[in-house]
């Protein structure tokens, strides 16, 4: 009973008196348009596939910023997983692209904006792949460079910081003793290098996963976006719908829960003899 109360009523408590609070609020301000009640709100959960001022449904748009984030993710974490082993790994590269890395890292993904726009415009995977009409077009045409660069930026720092803080903490002895053995340098990547910086690692990727989500609204706020959550809460302010406003809002920091849930769990799972060791 202790564990149940601990494990699942105790998070519970802290939503459930935001709701309290909001519903409480809503009633005494008794203006929709400032702040619709919780279950304006819950009525667009309860029918998550209804059309939403003709920009298809909650669930639609919630799949394609999906797929943007999931893509501008990657991308970083593809560029950022490497580029933090070399330069924890080696110092003359960590002296090469320090400076560089310390003087973007500061500047905020949506300070990039007006520079990708100039840069990408409203050119998407449609252009890339020469697509001009079709069902593939519209899906393709939907998932913006500029979107995806602006998504890559959030995503792409915490990742290479923690990649570079895993790789430079792990002690120089079992390098070293591995090296005196006879490990070639791919043997030290594969089986000293990445394992004992795994924790390290999965920590930034659930991070940069967190700072992509925060950067999505932004991205899809951009011209030529058509879909989208970010799309759809700018779109439901200018007509005064809230309640969509704050739907949509709501399922932004769900998927980010669910998607931190999943990094934790597995971390739990994979990294146990951490906790053995403190």
């Amino acid at each position: 009973m202790k564990s149940f109360s601990y494990r699942i009523l105790l998070p519970a408590a802290a939503p459930l008196l935001v709701l309290v609070i909001w519903q409480y609020a809503a009633l005494k301000l008794e203006n929709e348009v400032v702040l619709p009640t919780v279950p304006q709100v819950w009525r667009l959960f309860m029918h998550p596939n209804e059309d939403i001022l003709r920009l298809g449904s909650m669930m639609q748009n919630l799949g394609m910023s999906t797929m943007r984030v999931l893509c501008g993710y990657f991308a970083g974490l593809a560029l950022a997983l490497p580029l933090g082993i070399l330069m924890g790994h080696y110092k003359s590269v960590n002296r090469f692209m320090g400076a560089l890395v310390e003087m973007l890292r500061p500047m905020p993904p949506l300070a990039w904006i007006p520079l990708i726009l100039a840069w990408f415009g409203v050119a998407s995977f449609a252009t890339l792949f020469g697509i001009e009409e079709g069902e593939w077009y519209t899906f393709f045409n939907n998932i913006k460079f500029s979107m995806l660069i602006i998504i890559f930026i959030g995503a792409f720092f915490p990742i290479l910081l923690n990649t570079v803080h895993g790789v430079s903490s792990v002690r120089t002895t079992l390098v070293d003793s591995a090296r005196v053995l006879g490990a070639s340098e791919r043997d030290i990547f594969m089986k000293i290098l990445l394992p004992a910086a795994a924790p390290s690692i999965v920590t930034g990727m659930r991070l940069g996963l967190g700072v992509a989500w925060m950067c999505l609204v932004a991205a899809e706020m951009m011209p030529g976006s058509i879909s989208g959550i970010g799309y759809v809460i700018t779109h439901a302010y200018t007509v005064a719908r809230t309640d969509i406003v704050v739907a949509g809002m709501i399922s932004i920091g769900a998927m980010g829960l669910a998607i931190d849930v999943a990094f934790r769990r597995f971390e739990e799972k994979c990294f146990a003899w951490q906790r053995l060791s403190r």
